[in-house]
């Protein structure tokens, strides 16, 4: 596209509204739901709350998933054509890890802003039930040498040479390529640096799923939550949690080192489920008699050297790179933390969110008022399917914007593999 073709200024991006499924827990009710069916599903509760199944209603779709089969290869056009969004509808898949579902929202946005798109719905789906497993290497590399042999004798010869333990599958590991680690170990590291506790990392998962509970409670999930395979609300969620509780359980990260204090309590489970979000220009959502919730006003990504960096230090830990975005996007903006009304942090860990703000607080950011944090609980509660999450905390941060019938702002920030991170601002004029 030539720059005469471009829209002469950056349009605002409304955020419309959203709809996910509920998060089940892996091999649990979800568990022979492919990434397809789940985003089909949030898809179509979006489609048929703000009557989108007309031709071209919707400009485009834009959604990854982090675990994906090879039949995945076009996940996102491939749940256009089985879903209620008209067939003319354009998609195209992202993925940047946890961040993805973030990340597909800021593409939307960006073709809105710029005038090339009217609207568009963003998401992400994940399946940790369902999760691809691989043909072992060893086996791979004979069969390719069998298909290359030019004859009979020559495939014969490549297939003889399979062993019983080729038939063993190569099962996705939770673990950085670069480290051997896990996630969790990552975050444990962290947790070591800053000096995050075991009692404050049990006071903020207690802390989540009460606020989620208490959200379910007064129907604040009733226009954002569509029932899926017998699931009404998030099946993490546990409205009883509290402190008490969650000190019973084993720490199960850390464990090499004296004192370690990440459970699975304080830890988000691995989480099937799917989410998507409607953004639009206020033109288009105008001409259909829609409000929108909140306005998509500033992105900003990093990473971090987790490798190399100063990772026994805290500052470049896996999950470290929110703690170098938001002060970027802050700055770009204008803006200091306690300008925010609210602020959404994806719990990946209670550990992670700790180091995060304890982060921001050295970098001069100043401090977060718990009240105003993860305030309809977050991911320790609804659980983590990795591209889901985004649009999740998205819809449900403009719509606690709207609730507030004032102008607000709201900031997120979520950390990724890879030593990532994709924050955003939302505000509601």
């Amino acid at each position: 596209m030539s720059p005469q073709q471009l829209s002469p200024s950056v349009r605002r991006v409304a955020i419309v509204g959203g709809a996910r499924i509920p998060f089940a827990r892996s091999d649990g009710p979800y568990a022979t739901a492919s990434n397809q069916q789940m985003l089909t599903a949030a898809l179509d509760g979006l489609v048929e709350r703000y009557g989108l199944d007309g031709s071209g209603a919707v400009g485009e779709f834009v959604a990854g998933a982090v675990l994906k089969h090879s039949r995945d290869f076009n996940l996102a056009r491939e749940t256009v054509l089985g879903s209620k969004l008209h067939p003319s509808t354009p998609a195209y898949d992202i993925q940047q890890a946890c961040g993805t579902g973030l990340q597909a929202v800021v593409a939307a946005a960006n073709k809105i802003a710029l005038g090339q798109t009217g609207s568009a719905i963003a998401g992400g789906a994940d399946t940790a039930s369902d999760a691809p497993l691989g043909v072992n290497d060893s086996l791979r590399r004979v069969l390719l040498e069998a298909r290359r042999a030019k004859t009979l004798g020559g495939r014969m010869k490549a297939l003889a040479k399979v062993r019983p333990g080729h038939l063993v599958p190569d099962i996705p590991r939770n673990a950085e390529p670069r480290t051997g680690l896990s996630m969790g170990e990552h975050a444990a590291v962290t947790a070591r640096a800053w000096g995050i506790g075991r009692a404050a990392q049990d006071e903020l998962a207690a802390t989540s799923h009460q606020r989620l509970a208490a959200a379910y409670e007064r129907g604040f999930f009733q226009d954002l939550v569509v029932p899926f395979r017998g699931l009404a609300r998030d099946q993490n969620l546990r409205p009883g949690s509290t402190v008490e509780k969650l000190a019973a359980l084993k720490p199960v990260f850390g464990l090499g080192h004296p004192e370690p204090t990440m459970t699975a309590g304080n830890s988000t489970p691995l989480t099937d489920g799917a989410a998507t979000v409607l953004l639009a220009s206020e033109d288009w959502a105008r001409e259909r008699g829609l409000e929108p919730l909140a306005y998509l006003t500033a992105y900003e990504t990093a990473a971090v050297d987790f490798v190399g960096g100063d990772v026994a230090g805290g500052e470049d830990g896996l999950l470290m790179a929110p703690a170098y975005a938001v002060p970027r996007m802050l700055e770009r903006a204008g803006l200091a933390l306690d300008d925010f009304d609210l602020v959404e942090i994806h719990e990946a860990f209670a550990s992670q969110v700790l180091a995060t703000l304890a982060a921001w607080e050295k970098r001069g950011l100043g401090t977060v008022d718990r009240a105003r944090l993860n305030v309809a609980g977050s991911s320790l509660a609804t659980g983590h399917p990795f591209a889901a999450t985004g649009a999740r905390i998205v819809a449900t941060l403009a719509k606690l914007l709207a609730e507030r019938d004032a102008p607000a702002r709201g900031l997120i920030s979520i950390c990724a593999a890879g030593g990532q991170g994709v924050t955003a601002i939302l505000e509601r004029a």
